[in-house]
């Protein structure tokens, strides 16, 4: 194929989409004699006939319709990679909205924003913060930002965050009063303070052990939505505690919170960005996703 012969196809896949010569003219910015003489071009060099024409309609042969049928995904990926070569040369700008549970923005956002901000000064950020899944598209979002385990399979992934790892805590305090749990079961026996996200559900403590998962509804007097309070009013003595891992480290470090049950808190899949398709990828989305990429 010569490219006389690839921008003829090019005309040929315009008029069969409108159905006229002039349609397809006016879509290519040509006269219509043009594209009529690049169609009968096509059609001579390869001695079939690709377009029935009447006085009123122009549609595909047979063969024609064959051939658009096998050329469509080729000028598609041909249109993709123009389209990516243009956005190329744009500058990150515009607005991006995000969506991003609390822990997510708090723990791997928030720290980097101000240089992300100070390298794309024309982007306009904007991160909601939700607990549940979020449907993207229907929402309005560019990408969201949600743990590994939680992706829809036909969402594109990049990782943004290490693996993560809970841990079970409470205040020496309580654990002179209560005991310490051994085992998930044990928590029946404790004051546990419990978690409601944003979507309204409470969360559920997960905990694995040699390939043994175990979920369990915990019980308790006290039930908030946000790190913050939890983690004060566990050193207070409120109750047993689940939270990241590297939320409470200090503390555990300086005695003010104890952990428990580290056997039963294995590491599991870290937060990643998801979006639908990379075609569709905005050079500010592409400026976040390499910003905020984990390498690890």
């Amino acid at each position: 194929m010569n490219r006389t012969q690839l921008s003829q196809l090019a005309v040929l896949a315009a008029v069969a989409a409108h159905g006229s010569f002039r349609g397809a003219a006016r879509e290519l910015g040509v006269a219509p004699s043009a594209v009529s003489h690049a169609v009968g071009s096509l059609e001579a060099s390869l001695g079939i006939r690709l377009l029935a024409r009447t006085t009123r309609s122009v549609a595909p042969t047979e063969e024609g319709r064959r051939l658009l049928e096998r050329l469509a995904p080729a000028l598609d990926e041909i249109a993709h990679a123009l389209e990516a070569a243009a956005d190329a040369r744009e500058r990150p700008a515009g607005n991006l909205r995000i969506t991003a549970p609390r822990f997510a923005a708090d723990l791997i956002l928030a720290p980097r924003l101000g240089a992300f901000l100070d390298r794309y000064p024309e982007i306009v950020l904007e991160i909601a913060n939700e607990d549940g899944f979020t449907d993207i598209v229907e929402e309005g979002f560019d990408a969201g930002i949600r743990l590994g385990e939680s992706l829809e399979a036909d969402m594109i992934a990049v990782k943004v965050g290490p693996e993560l790892e809970s841990a079970v805590v409470a205040s020496p305090e309580y654990f002179q009063r209560y005991g310490r749990p051994q085992h998930p079961r044990d928590l029946a026996q404790h004051r546990c303070i419990r978690r409601r996200f944003s979507n309204g559900t409470l969360y559920r403590w997960e905990f694995e052990k040699h390939g043994e998962e175990l979920t369990v509804s915990v019980e308790g007097p006290l039930i908030l939505g946000e790190d913050r309070p939890i983690i004060k009013a566990t050193m207070g003595g409120a109750g047993l505690a689940y939270l990241f891992l590297s939320r409470v480290e200090t503390a555990i470090a300086e005695g003010k919170l104890v952990r428990v049950m580290e056997d039963w808190c294995a590491p599991y899949a870290g937060p990643y960005l998801y979006y639908p398709s990379r075609r569709q990828m905005r050079p500010a989305l592409r400026a976040f996703i390499d910003f905020f990429r984990h390498s690890g």
